[in-house]
């Protein structure tokens, strides 16, 4: 029997994405993580999901706690990546530092930078 290839819903894997799984006792449904509850509608969708959407939506939310984790430890990783340009300089500073480094170390500098400058992203489903 040859395989399917059977993807996941990207409809169903946002909703999922979105949900937080404690049933209201209130309206017998789950609830958006902003605690709006879900509508019947969604509900529905929600028990139609296949394995391969759960799967999904698991990986995305491990991605996203992998650069969560990344973007928390960005400033003391940079101070380490830092320390031995900093150490071969007379006049220590992150442009001189910049000046020694290669092709793959400047890269592995504005990566480093760029997480400590920008804001952590919130979770967003399709986006980890």
């Amino acid at each position: 029997m040859p395989e399917t290839d059977i993807r996941p819903r990207p409809d169903i894997v946002a909703l999922l994405c979105d949900a937080d799984f404690k049933r209201r006792p209130d309206t017998n449904t789950y609830s958006h993580r902003d605690g709006r509850p879900f509508s019947k509608e969604e509900q529905a969708l929600a028990f139609t999901a296949a394995r391969v959407e759960l799967e999904e939506v698991s990986e995305q939310l491990a991605r996203y706690r992998e650069y969560r984790r990344t973007w928390e430890e960005a400033p003391e990783a940079f101070q380490r990546f830092l320390a031995p340009f900093m150490d071969q300089l007379a006049e220590k500073n992150i442009g001189n530092a910049v000046q020694i480094m290669g092709e793959t170390d400047r890269t592995e500098f504005d990566r480093l930078l760029g997480l400590m400058i920008h804001p952590l992203r919130p979770f967003a489903p399709n986006t980890f």
